[in-house]
């Protein structure tokens, strides 16, 4: 056994096709099925059902494939732990976010790092902060950027406080209070909102603020992504509470500043046992604390 193997199962079971999995490990169908036969030899036992229509894992290959996906993920770390020893930074580095992150440019960001690290295979997963806590645990991010209640405390993650700011409500440029340069959160007690899902990081910050002042919001829309939010808002159909970095990307919607509004915080995150070379070098061109892992 492997890891050209492995990486052929993980190609197939990703495809659900030996040709396309051939075709994207660079390699004639022949051999990655000679392999495949040789790899299902030794572990006595088939990892695929194959029939002229489909492709499918078997129970014994549905095992095998998280262990395999573990074997290439260690093999990779060890290879650039090896390049980070004498100077080099290669390897992935998967970064989530939240689309309304504003405390970092991130783009801004990615460019000097790629610039810095032409050698880094570079993956963005948009999300909600949630969400993205959960995958930075796992492994299958390194870093994120998350917009929080000031209550909330990462865990099991390594983080550092970016930035804090006051949400703005949006309204639609026709609004009775869109020439407000101001409002009280009590005179919004009688719109109908747009939000996000209920429990979600980004909800809560709402939730807390309204919740504390005494007014119960009629949600009449969740919503999972701010830019759809706001298409909503410019149709005329609520209004919603939004970062105000965010509201310049936005059209046909106008942001009022409320007194009292709910405050986001916003974290990078990474790993609690240590950074890859490539995360560690990204966090370096941010300027953030840490601490890179040994564990190859």
């Amino acid at each position: 056994m492997d890891l050209q193997q492995m990486r052929y199962v993980v190609a197939v079971a990703e495809t659900l096709n030996f040709t396309r999995a051939a075709e994207r490990c660079m390699v004639v169908q022949s051999a990655l099925s000679h392999q495949m036969a040789r790899l299902e030899k030794e572990l006595g036992t088939r990892l695929f059902e194959r029939t002229s229509k489909q492709v499918r894992l078997t129970p014994a290959g549905r095992a095998f494939l998280p262990a395999a996906r573990e074997c290439l993920e260690a093999a990779e770390r060890a290879s650039a732990h090896v390049a980070a020893a004498i100077g080099e930074v290669r390897g992935r580095l998967a970064v989530g976010l939240i689309p309304t992150v504003a405390a970092v440019d991130i783009p801004a960001a990615l460019r000097d790092f790629r610039h810095r690290h032409p050698q880094v295979r570079i993956g963005l997963r948009v999300g909600a902060s949630d969400d993205l806590v959960e995958q930075v645990r796992e492994g299958s991010l390194e870093v994120a950027f998350l917009g929080t209640p000031t209550t909330f405390s990462p865990k099991g993650v390594s983080s550092q406080k970016l930035a804090e700011n006051r949400l703005v409500a949006v309204v639609p440029p026709s609004h009775p209070l869109a020439g407000e340069s101001a409002v009280d959160l009590a005179q919004l007690a009688g719109e109908t909102f747009i939000e996000l899902p209920a429990g979600t990081a980004g909800r809560v910050q709402s939730d807390q603020a309204f919740t504390a002042a005494g007014i119960v919001r009629d949600i009449a829309f969740e919503v999972t992504t701010a830019e759809f939010m706001a298409r909503l808002v410019a149709e005329g159909l609520g209004v919603a509470m939004m970062p105000p970095s965010y509201v310049p990307y936005l059209t046909g919607v106008t942001a009022i500043e409320v007194n009292g509004a709910p405050t986001r915080t916003e974290h990078v995150i990474w790993r609690s046992t240590g950074c890859t070379p490539a995360a560690s070098a990204f966090l370096s061109l941010l300027g953030i604390p840490h601490r890179l892992g040994s564990e190859p």
